[in-house]
């Protein structure tokens, strides 16, 4: 077929640097993967459970486009107690086939053709790609492992201009696992509405904050009205599978997007929304049972990355590592490459996330304590030869 049918943008767009490495991997023997963003963990019986019953019920057609009204309740009453931000079910909230469905939406929903969008790197591999196809340009701002990778309110006056529409942030941070604090997230929030530019802000990693409480860009005064929040059940309720998301935000911006929504997606899976409501209603204990589990791994692996001569500061929240591999002369690919060939252990090198990642690489910690400890014995032998 030619590729006169295609589209120029999408032609030019790259695939993700994420999977090139577990396609590889995949048709491998005895590779152990701290790559893609995925709990071990099954999800929890009770959520489980909870789908079975409602396909027995005979809960098998469409939702409201919106999604279950019991749901979108749920998620209020959720982001209520967590953040202390109301938002009202029937009009402000959304359910979408994933996190990342809604920041899709938001972004179709908002941009004009050459509006700009900050997108903070190294971050997510999905950002700055969506931004393009819903027609925006990427301004990019890079972070500095100095300042343990966050972006400061001073980095986001400097690339600010008058088609500056909105901002992507995402804490806790995917790849580096770096938390705003509520004063950092204050110092950012200051700047946006001095500039009137409205937030996209990733949440899917806030249950999993180890050091402090877990807070909302959305709960910053006068950020409600400005801020598109967007979470889901993947990461927190070991949920990937089941592709359930949700954005809450200004009422004529969710409206918008379950404009949008209506016509591409109809609704969200009906049996993965009841699994769910009583995810939110009943699944706090689970959480608290990973994220402890996270949060022993988290240590071991930045203390044994440290040790092997990778520089590695301790994430804040998510489950993931970002250490540093410059030690070792080798570019974040030739790392990860060579480490898959001659060691069977798969990470991501740190430049598909951004420029700024380049020097360091991606490891997930979402794998048993065993695993991560015969990864580290691999990768250690592996790092001896070069520093």
């Amino acid at each position: 077929m030619s590729s006169s049918y295609l589209a120029d943008h999408v032609q030019t767009l790259k695939p993700s640097g994420i999977r090139k490495f577990f396609d590889v991997a995949s048709q491998m023997e005895n590779v152990i993967s701290l790559g893609v963003g995925e709990p071990d963990f099954v999800t929890p019986w009770n959520v489980i459970e909870a789908s079975y019953h409602s396909l027995e019920q005979g809960y098998t057609a469409y939702t409201a486009n919106a999604g279950l009204p019991e749901l979108r309740e749920e998620i209020s009453e959720y982001l209520r107690q967590t953040f202390t931000v109301t938002y009202q079910p029937e009009t402000q909230v959304l359910v979408t086939v994933g996190a990342s469905q809604a920041i899709d939406l938001a972004l179709r929903a908002i941009l004009n053709p050459g509006d700009e969008v900050i997108v903070v790197e190294p971050s997510f591999v999905s950002y700055a790609p969506t931004v393009g196809l819903a027609g925006g340009v990427v301004k990019v701002i890079d972070t500095k492992p100095e300042n343990e990778f966050k972006v400061t309110p001073s980095q986001i006056e400097e690339v600010v201009t008058d088609r500056t529409k909105a901002i992507v942030l995402c804490s806790p941070n995917n790849p580096t696992g770096t938390v705003l604090s509520p004063e950092e997230l204050e110092g950012i929030a200051a700047v946006l509405k001095k500039h009137d530019i409205l937030a996209i802000s990733d949440e899917i990693y806030v249950e999993l904050s180890y050091d402090q409480a877990a807070t909302s860009l959305a709960a910053v005064d006068g950020m409600k009205e400005r801020t598109i929040l967007i979470s889901g059940f993947s990461k927190a309720f070991a949920m990937t599978g089941w592709r359930l998301g949700y954005t809450a935000g200004p009422e004529e911006i969710i409206q918008a997007m379950t404009k949008i929504h209506q016509y591409t997606m109809m609704c969200a899976p009906t049996m993965a929304q009841h699994g769910a409501i009583e995810a939110l209603r009943n699944g706090n204990e689970s959480v608290i049972e990973m994220k402890s589990s996270y949060r022993q791994r988290r240590n071991f692996i930045v203390k044994s990355f440290n040790e092997m001569g990778l520089s590695c500061h301790t994430p804040g929240g998510a489950f993931y590592v970002f250490p540093s591999i410059k030690e070792t002369g080798l570019t974040s690919e030739e790392f990860a490459q060579k480490l898959l060939e001659e060691q069977r252990v798969a990470v991501v090198p740190g430049h598909v996330f951004g420029d700024s990642g380049e020097g360091y690489i991606r490891c997930s910690y979402a794998t048993s304590l065993k695993q991560l400890d015969e990864a580290i014995t691999r990768m250690s032998e592996f790092v001896q030869k070069y520093i």
